[in-house]
């Protein structure tokens, strides 16, 4: 049993070290901008399509002054008057999801404690679903774990940074269009 632990232990370490090996020196650098040269294949054998533009926002995501929800992408955007995003982040969803649609802020709570116990900030309140309140939040602990999926939330998680832009941002009746 010891082996077996020891074995495991350096097939660990091992893969630890390969994957440090792998990573660029400065993970800050933008990306270059892409070549004139013929795009490259993908794994699976068609030409690689291009990186979607993470501040695009979804299209039939509505008009005007917005929180997007992207269920899919697990990201929200803030959408300025102009149909702009101003900021966009990624997030973590609860267990419980509402439907796809246009909702409006319904309620704020500075601090609390979410439904899993875990102590919140700037909560936003958008939908109601399955009985269960559906809202924007940020953990005081600034953590965004996977939530139990045998407990019905409706919290849906993100740093803290992005809980302040999101409570300055969406005050009571702003517009919340979910898309897939």
């Amino acid at each position: 049993m010891a082996g077996l632990t020891a074995a495991a232990v350096a097939a660990v370490c091992f893969l630890a070290y390969q994957a440090s090996a792998n990573v660029p020196a400065d993970l800050s650098a933008k990306p270059k901008a892409p070549s004139a040269t013929a795009p490259s294949a993908s794994p699976g054998g068609g030409p690689k399509q291009p990186d979607r533009d993470p501040l695009a926002v979804p299209a039939a995501s509505g008009t005007g002054e917005r929180v997007v929800y992207g269920l899919a992408d697990r990201r929200v955007w803030l959408v300025n008057g102009d149909g702009r995003a101003t900021r966009t982040f990624t997030v973590m969803p609860s267990t419980v999801s509402p439907p796809p649609g246009a909702y409006a802020v319904t309620s704020r709570s500075g601090t609390v404690r979410g439904s899993d116990g875990v102590q919140i900030e700037h909560v936003v309140r958008f939908a109601t679903t399955q009985d269960v309140a559906i809202g924007f939040s940020a953990a005081v602990d600034g953590s965004m774990p996977e939530p139990d999926p045998t407990k019905k939330t409706g919290g849906v998680r993100m740093k803290r940074a992005d809980g302040n832009a999101l409570w300055t941002f969406a005050v009571i009746g702003t517009k919340v269009v979910v898309v897939p």
